[in-house]
């Protein structure tokens, strides 16, 4: 099945590194990308969750900020998830397999950065704490699986 989705927009806040307890770098961050068209005479935005593990979260952690424009590769996901009220809760984010720059750096542009969306426009901030136990949980999922048969060929090979 095809799932891939390419996105260009604005990072609303400074994305933020963790490591798991495996010591797997991830970065969480969220993109403001305007839509390309108007709703009654107003622009539209719309903001997207993202995830980078590995070397691809390092580099959006080092390289990337707060307002910087960032075109990111990936593929979307849907996690299932109860909030402390025990409500089902569902929500999509990017699985980023490549980031890009989206705009070149130009002389003198070390500490300015293009406007970024207001906090107002951002939508809540992320349930961080949320995130690290719905990771660990998948942790555990697949702590067992034997992944030494995934160089088999598939059956359309043989």
């Amino acid at each position: 099945m095809l799932n891939n989705i390419n996105i260009m927009g604005r990072i609303v806040h400074t994305p933020e590194l963790r490591y798991t307890q495996a010591n797997v770098p991830v970065c969480s961050f969220t993109i403001a990308c305007e839509r390309d068209f108007k709703e009654n005479g107003e622009k539209v935005t719309d903001f997207v969750d993202c995830v980078a593990w590995r070397h691809t979260a390092e580099f959006i952690q080092k390289h990337f900020s707060k307002g910087g424009m960032i075109i990111v590769n990936g593929r979307l996901q849907l996690r299932d998830w109860t909030d402390k009220n025990g409500n089902k809760r569902r929500n999509a984010e990017i699985n980023v397999e490549a980031a890009y720059f989206g705009e070149s750096k130009r002389k003198g542009d070390d500490e300015e950065r293009a406007p970024a969306p207001t906090d107002a426009d951002a939508p809540p901030a992320i349930d961080m704490e949320q995130k690290q136990r719905d990771l660990a949980e998948l942790e555990k999922q697949f702590a067992n699986v034997n992944f030494a048969d995934a160089d088999a060929p598939m059956p359309w090979e043989m």
